[in-house]
């Protein structure tokens, strides 16, 4: 019975096998085509026209375009073919036919303008979830745009084709179409008179590595972190060898174990794991994987540009997302293979994003605009239509006629289009003033609500940033106001949920700027006095806090003596342009200088104790003033710490990280620089975490969190000024 079992499976494996080396084989046997090429479709007016498919190898493949030239070609060792087509005028329909062993026939095809439209959900967004869709979908009689949807896949390696039509655009089919698309094809087949095509590749809630190729981030200084996760990967990289060979030893070592182990009864212990780093990305989230699935396939095709709508996901990394970009469209534009094509990118909306910091949005749209110096670029800005509650604006056709406005001015050559709303030219101060000069002002300058212009606030040398009464004044803005007696700075729209109200002469709307020098007065000689008694031992801009940290002034080998005193003076300005500092002078807590400024490993530094004779300055509400005896304390180690109030401090937690923690171990970890006044339980200033550089944590006063050391904010980045100082007044 087993025997006869068996061979039954021996034989079912054989015919399986045989059925599925038939089907394969069959698969290049007949001439076949990706379904980028497929009825319906639009090819790109004017350009030599790739066509590829697959056929049996050796196999003569023949290719024509309507009553056009017949193209040849011989199928590869691999199956694959691929010709160019001559250039051809707009028009249509044709019909596209291929000859091989057998004959394919593609029909109703167009020949217009091309466009691949990729990003997340606000690029994936359908025109039946947009403003007015039934109205829109109703009136979306337009035969010559079409759109094809690729499927929402990801994979490791490069994919040769996807599942998908096109689509002629009628109301039975518009509703599924990307709406920026469509509004921006609608506009542009309005003013050219030719068709247009959509290739929508947009996946909702992706970040933009995954759409970059693997190319895209080769030679970019600050992504090459992600560089290396991908080389890694590749079979042919030494570290993979490496790391690989030393998998199938340690197997080896194992595979003798456990066979001892099962031969002598005794359990198994689990096999050695796989090398994580040479897993390969497989996840939506990873990079590369979207553009290997779902731009790769049809790469090559034809087109004439690009559109982008993306940033979401990737809101909260600043100025590291031009990089990105450079990556996106660099490794586009390289694969392509089709020179420096139109690339136009859409600004993310103001949104409220729960409890964020009013300034990251803004910090973003910096990165999104810096992302212009990428040749043959341009933004949509979206500062005027916005929902502040929607991170989905449901306005896309305004969205739309401001790409077509890009390309017909920029693509097109219609140098009449006015494409852009104002953007900042120059900044010049004036007595009281700054006045604000702006580009791309067309007509002029004008509030689109006829209220007096928002958003503008200016900083003087002893304010922080304040609203700024704003005038027009032909293509300039002169700003000024109450209590600023000379403003040095401005910045506009900078927050969230700004929608401001200036706008040029066409009502496009001003994208957000910041422009001029915030002077940081020096706080330490104006206000302590003592301070000239003192001798600098460390100055630090701590915007370079690291694990091991960079001092602007280091005199700790060159001072010497005995320390009679030590000051610590910290300075802040915050995103509301308030300038804040803290200066803490005492009794030496030791001689040993090293151990006075940041409390690194390295530095052998763990001190918690009270210090004696010490006096506060301040100008943070809350904190003492003056002289304040020993009612202060130090908390400064490399290590990580808990809140429970071990070591007795007055009036501290045993629940809230506060000026009572407890040294959990003198090795390095999370760090804590801080000082308190016990007798309040007040936190005087706190840098920790100094490992985690612009994610550390700083403050002046209590934190407004849980932690009323600052412990766990992540805030280091929040702040536009940062200083340390650390003094020492030496024994004569």
């Amino acid at each position: 019975m087993i025997s006869s079992l068996f061979h039954r499976l021996c034989f079912f494996v054989a015919f399986a096998w045989g059925a599925v080396s038939w089907s394969l084989g069959m698969a290049h046997a007949e001439v076949k085509l990706p379904a980028i090429f497929g009825d319906h479709m639009v090819l790109q007016r004017d350009m030599k026209l790739p066509v590829w498919g697959w056929a049996e190898a050796g196999e003569k493949v023949s290719v024509q375009l309507g009553d056009g030239k017949v193209v040849d070609a011989v199928t590869d060792a691999k199956g694959e073919w691929r010709v160019e087509l001559h250039p051809v005028a707009a028009g249509g329909p044709f019909e596209m036919t291929v000859k091989g062993a057998n004959v394919v026939k593609v029909s109703d095809i167009l020949v217009g303008e091309v466009w691949v439209c990729s990003g997340q959900s606000n690029m994936e967004w359908a025109v039946q979830s947009s403003l007015d869709p039934q109205k829109e979908i109703a009136a979306a009689n337009f035969p010559a745009i079409r759109h094809i949807k690729v499927p929402l896949i990801a994979a490791s390696t490069p994919q040769t084709d996807f599942k998908g039509t096109w689509q002629v655009c009628n109301p039975h089919t518009v509703g599924g179409f990307t709406a920026a698309g469509y509004f921006m094809a609608r506009e542009l087949h309005k003013e050219l008179g030719v068709a247009i095509g959509l290739i929508n590749a947009s996946w909702g809630g992706t970040r933009i590595e995954p759409w970059v190729p693997a190319t895209g981030f080769e030679g970019i200084e600050r992504l090459k972190d992600i560089q290396q996760l991908i080389q890694i990967k590749q079979p042919t990289h030494p570290q993979y060898q490496q790391l690989m060979e030393k998998h199938l030893a340690d197997l080896e070592v194992w595979s003798k174990s456990a066979r001892e182990a099962l031969g002598s009864g005794k359990a198994v212990l689990p096999s050695p794991a796989f090398p994580t780093a040479l897993l390969p990305f497989t996840t939506h989230g990873e990079p590369t994987t979207l553009y290997n699935a779902m731009v790769h396939p049809f790469v090559g095709f034809a087109m004439r540009g690009a559109i982008w709508y993306q940033g979401e996901s990737n809101h909260g990394e600043g100025s590291l997302y031009t990089e990105k970009m450079k990556a996106l469209v660099g490794g586009w534009r390289k694969v392509w293979n089709q020179g420096e094509f139109p690339f136009y990118y859409v600004q993310i909306a103001p949104f409220l994003y729960g409890q964020e910091d009013p300034l990251v949005l803004p910090t973003f749209w910096e990165a999104q605009y810096a992302a212009l110096e990428i040749p043959n670029t341009g933004i949509v800005s979206t500062m005027d239509i916005a929902d502040l509650n929607d991170i989905h604006p449901k306005n896309k056709q305004d969205v739309g006629k401001r790409l077509a406005l890009l390309a017909l001015k920029g693509t097109y050559g219609r140098e009449e289009v006015v494409a852009s709303g104002p953007v900042f030219k120059a900044l010049k101060e004036e007595p009281g003033k700054l006045r604000v000069t702006f580009d791309q002002v067309a007509g002029g300058l004008k509030s689109r609500n006829g209220q007096p212009l928002d958003w503008f606030e200016i900083v003087g040398e002893d304010t922080g940033y304040v609203k700024a009464d704003a005038v027009i004044e032909g293509s300039d803005v002169v700003l000024s106001a109450a209590g600023v007696k000379q403003p040095t700075a401005v910045r506009f729209g900078f927050n969230k949920a700004a929608q401001p109200n200036l706008v040029n002469s066409v009502g496009l709307p001003a994208y957000p700027f910041k422009a001029g020098e915030i002077r940081i007065k020096d706080m330490l000689k104006e206000k302590v006095a003592e301070a000239a008694e003192y001798e600098v031992l460390y100055d630090m801009d701590l915007s370079k806090l690291s694990g091991a940290p960079i001092y602007d002034v280091d005199n700790s080998d060159k001072i010497k003596g005995t320390v009679e005193r030590v000051a610590w003076f910290v300075d802040l300005r915050d995103s509301s342009g308030a300038l804040k500092y803290c200066y803490v002078s005492a009794d030496a807590l030791t001689n040993e200088l090293k151990k006075l400024g940041i409390p690194t490993a390295a530095s052998g530094a763990s001190f918690q104790q009270v210090i004696k004779n010490a006096r506060v300055l301040s100008n943070v509400p809350g904190l003492p003033n003056g002289e304040v005896g020993d009612l202060l304390n130090v908390e400064f180690w490399p290590g990580n710490y808990g809140p429970a109030n071990g070591v007795g401090v007055p009036n501290a937690s045993d629940a809230l990280y506060d000026s009572g923690d407890l040294i959990a171990g003198a090795e390095a970890g999370y760090g804590s620089m801080q000082i308190h006044h016990h007798g309040s339980n007040t936190t005087l200033f706190a840098i920790n975490n100094w490992n985690a550089a612009q994610s550390a944590d700083i403050g002046i006063g209590n934190s407004t969190g849980q932690s009323r050391d600052w412990t766990f904010t992540q805030n280091a980045g929040t702040y536009q000024h940062k200083r340390l100082r650390v003094l020492v007044k030496m024994k004569k």
